[in-house]
């Protein structure tokens, strides 16, 4: 349908209202970018970065019933010259050793304090326990002061290990009643223990400061 002169200019000044509104539209975005690109740079945010942890590994004191130590489908055992059993064999050899130890009377005389240890000691380690007993100045203070000892034992860390021997740190206790009265006292030991299996005995014992392997 063709025009009027009336309707081409109604159309034509339209057309010029969305030119003049979008040219607005547009000249107002750049002056709005141009400001936002000459304001002040923010200052950035500081990353944070996840330090981890440093690993500490915690020694666990060992006693004389030893459980199975496996992680998922390995057990640590097949790395090591002993089994379970072995362990704890020897574990239970040493705390009854280190109790029968310190666990004497006034009334017996060295052999009769070594014989509580039978089977638990080497011939070696009983011939020294013996002289060491009967030394005369120790023996006297004993008979002096009519001095009974009951001992008693807890394995604290296992030191060191080979194929036929193990050497635990024990912490001895001993509870003393003389004519001085009542004490107790602890003293930490390190003994070692020779042997396979489920057969253990001790053939050394001394202070845990001086060292036993």
């Amino acid at each position: 349908m063709e025009l009027s002169p009336g309707q081409k200019r109604a159309v034509f000044a339209a057309i010029v209202l969305v030119l003049v509104a979008l040219g607005f539209w547009l000249v107002a975005g750049k002056v709005a970018g141009s400001h936002a690109s000459s304001s002040p740079t923010a200052t950035p945010t500081p990353a944070v970065t996840a330090t981890a942890p440093a690993a500490t590994v915690t020694a666990t004191p060992s006693s004389a019933t030893v459980s199975p130590v496996a992680t998922g489908n390995v057990n640590i055992y097949s790395w090591l010259p002993f089994t379970q059993q072995g362990l704890t064999a020897a574990a239970a050899v040493t705390v009854r050793f280190c109790s029968a130890y310190n666990t004497f009377s006034y009334t017996e005389n060295a052999s009769q304090y070594v014989a509580s240890m039978n089977g638990m000691i080497t011939p070696q380690l009983a011939t020294s326990l013996k002289t060491v007993y009967a030394t005369p100045g120790v023996a006297a203070l004993r008979r002096d002061e009519k001095q009974v000892s009951t001992g008693s034992a807890t394995i604290d860390s296992l030191r060191a290990y080979g194929a036929n021997s193990l050497t635990f740190v024990v912490t001895g206790g001993q509870h003393l009643v003389s004519s001085k009265g009542t004490s107790n006292g602890t003293t930490q030991y390190a003994i070692t223990v020779t042997g396979s299996g489920s057969s253990w005995q001790v053939n050394d014992i001394e202070l845990a400061s001086a060292g036993n392997t």
